[in-house]
């Protein structure tokens, strides 16, 4: 499945979670393709990928939040949008161990709002929600998980995305089955991603940004974990599985078995300390980095994805290898010191991963 610009063009998606790194990265994506962008979000950080380049120019921005109802409804009421894309949430693991209640509050009730938000619209016809690879109960299998696999989570972070994904599967089969989108309902769908690497992450105790701000800084970072195995991938590539997603739903309608992984090819599965040593190399300056043995807080060791369901059923399968994501990423952030256009080149880099798309 080739990703059809001519399906974006005029398009009007309503975007949640666009002040965050993935949703801004999905912001100039869709802009690229020529969709009418609204995007419902917390303000952003005053150190963002949204500030950095400049997003509030060219979409319409709503500053809001997901666990108030009435907001979402006005808003889309007024927009009238064909397809949204549900990215808004509490992302961080670390941060879920600190402010349990937001996290779960935010992941849990905000999905359902949005669930609420596409079964009482008269315009969406497609909904395509943002879980996590963390969705999975961890046994520590060296398998990639499927999409069939049980759901759970150790930490809340990880629980909270999991009762997201029981939840959406509650709604398409009560709400959005084959049946019901005969008569005219919507239909959604979730995907599951890894570890997603790129230009303009600034979030706390995440290791690029760790990396980054260290490498700014000319200090040495520490790192937790390093020995742990994750599917790291740019953010470019799942976000053109979510884009496929959406077209086939828009297209075709509800399949059944609407969620998918995205993630790396088994061959780019690697430690933390792998990554790191990578980055490290790319961005030169003798950057360097070091064991934290102060975390207390419990993480997964090994973690990976079947992507076999995506490859199958939408063509869908990774371009740029692990060393090429990391080399972009440090482009990036390389090129932030010194220019000021950093929306053009994120878009060019879209542009050079869709090349033979």
């Amino acid at each position: 499945m080739i990703l059809k610009k001519s399906f974006w063009k005029g398009k009007k998606v309503f975007l949640t979670g666009h002040t965050g790194f993935k949703g801004g990265w999905m912001s100039i994506f869709l802009s690229h393709l020529g969709a009418e962008v609204l995007g419902f979000s917390l303000k952003a950080q005053k150190k963002s990928f949204f500030n950095q380049v400049k997003l509030g120019s060219f979409l319409h921005h709503n500053e809001g939040d997901i666990r108030d109802l009435s907001s979402l409804r006005k808003v889309e009421k007024k927009f009238k949008p064909e397809i949204l894309i549900h990215m808004a949430a509490q992302p961080l693991v670390i941060e879920s161990y600190e402010d349990p209640v937001t996290t779960y509050s935010t992941n849990v009730m905000g999905t359902v709002n949005i669930l609420e938000l596409i079964r009482n619209s008269s315009s969406l016809k497609a909904g395509v929600i943002i879980t996590t690879d963390k969705c999975y109960e961890n046994r520590g299998l060296s398998r990639g998980y499927k999409e069939t696999d049980r759901m759970g989570g150790y930490d809340p972070y990880s629980s909270s995305k999991g009762s997201a994904e029981l939840i959406i599967n509650s709604y398409q089969r009560s709400f959005f089955s084959k049946k019901q989108n005969k008569k005219g309902s919507t239909c959604i769908a979730s995907v599951r991603a890894g570890n997603v690497i790129g230009g303009g992450d600034w979030a706390e105790d995440r290791l690029i940004p760790d990396l980054v701000r260290a490498a700014e800084k000319r200090e040495r970072v520490k790192i937790r974990n390093p020995d742990a195995i994750r599917p790291w991938q740019h953010v470019i590539e799942p976000l053109l599985g979510y884009l496929l997603v959406a077209e086939k739903l828009y297209n075709k309608g509800p399949s059944g078995s609407d969620n998918w992984n995205f993630g790396p090819k088994r061959k780019d599965l690697a430690k933390v300390s792998e990554v790191a040593d990578l980055f490290c190399s790319y961005w030169g300056d003798n950057l360097s980095w070091s064991k934290d043995s102060s975390s207390i807080y419990h993480e997964a060791d090994n973690l990976s994805l079947n992507i076999k369901k995506a490859r199958e059923t939408l063509g869908w399968v990774p371009k740029w290898t692990l060393a090429y994501a990391i080399k972009k990423t440090v482009e990036w952030h390389r090129k932030k010191l010194s220019s000021r256009d950093l929306f053009n080149l994120s878009v060019n880099q879209i542009k050079e991963y869709l090349q033979n798309n």
